[in-house]
């Protein structure tokens, strides 16, 4: 990686920290007295079911809440107590997502039916792909079919479906995360020891050696400036989650969604009366230089 003579340091410390203020604990909780570590979900009006991000800075990261879970169970509560308090998620590299389930239907108005916070801004976009699901069976359980909210780069260069990335657990601590993905490529996943200084990116609570995520690919829209150093993750014109695009709301820093955008696994649109689950996926694989990896962050599901 190049760097910028004399004046990169300064440059590089003064863009991280204005990063990782938009990221980091600046959010204001704006009713903590609501917040109930005892029962999250109460006041959310969904529970989350399921988290399983991909290794990333932000994992396993003590700030964050996440030092000491060891279970999916805990770190879905985990999740759910950042989220009661407005707080961000992050759900690591490609693939790396999570799932919650409303405490009543969504239905279809043909118009924006839900939004997602985020904490996106000009410089710096990390798109997740949004699928919905139906209770057909009215179980309480994830079990039937995913469907992908089309957004705008559907089917440009660059998009794929059915992409898969395996991570590896590293074999010592402040180690890089290899992977390897179903194109062949390979790479890793940097230890940025200056600024998440916690010894894995690996999540505590994956008990294998390795783990795969799947879903739907976007490029990464990084551009870096040469005089300056600075990395910019360009944003796509709208359908995404954590995206600064044509449906983000600067007022309450959301992303708005259909359910009429739903298609199948054919990319034909697809009727639905109503959702129950919604299910967000980081969807780029790729480092913005010493930003590190592009990891989608969730800040709250809500209901229009």
């Amino acid at each position: 990686m190049k760097k910028i003579k004399h004046f990169f340091p300064l440059v590089f410390l003064i863009s991280f920290l204005f990063i990782s203020c938009n990221k980091d604990e600046d959010i204001t909780i704006e009713n903590p007295d609501s917040v109930n570590p005892e029962n999250p979900s109460a006041s959310l009006g969904y529970s989350v079911i399921e988290y399983m991000p991909a290794p990333g800075q932000y994992i396993n990261e003590a700030v964050l809440g996440f030092d000491n879970i060891t279970t999916q169970e805990e770190a879905c509560r985990q999740a759910e107590i950042r989220l009661q308090g407005n707080l961000y998620v992050s759900l690591g590299n490609f693939g790396g997502y999570i799932v919650v389930k409303f405490d009543k239907s969504i239905h279809n108005s043909g118009d924006y039916d839900f939004s997602i916070g985020c904490n996106a801004f000009d410089s710096s976009n990390e798109p997740g792909i949004v699928w919905v699901m139906k209770d057909e069976n009215n179980n309480g359980i994830p079990d039937e079919t995913w469907y992908e909210l089309k957004g705008s780069y559907y089917e440009k260069p660059g998009y794929e479906k059915d992409y898969q990335v395996t991570y590896f657990r590293p074999s010592n601590p402040r180690e890089d995360i290899r992977w390897i993905d179903s194109n062949g490529d390979e790479g890793v996943i940097t230890w940025m020891g200056n600024y998440h200084s916690q010894d894995f990116y690996y999540p505590a609570w994956v008990k294998t050696d390795s783990y795969t995520l799947s879903g739907t690919r976007l490029p990464l829209m990084a551009e870096r400036n040469e005089l300056t150093g600075i990395w910019t993750n360009l944003p796509f014109d709208w359908g995404y989650a954590d995206n600064k695009g044509n449906d983000f709301n600067p007022d309450n820093n959301r992303n708005y969604f259909k359910i009429s955008n739903a298609i199948d696994s054919a990319g034909e649109p697809v009727s639905l009366e109503s959702v129950n689950f919604i299910k967000v996926q980081t969807a780029v694989n790729g480092q913005s230089g010493w930003l590190g990896e592009n990891s989608t962050e969730v800040c709250g599901f809500f209901i229009e």
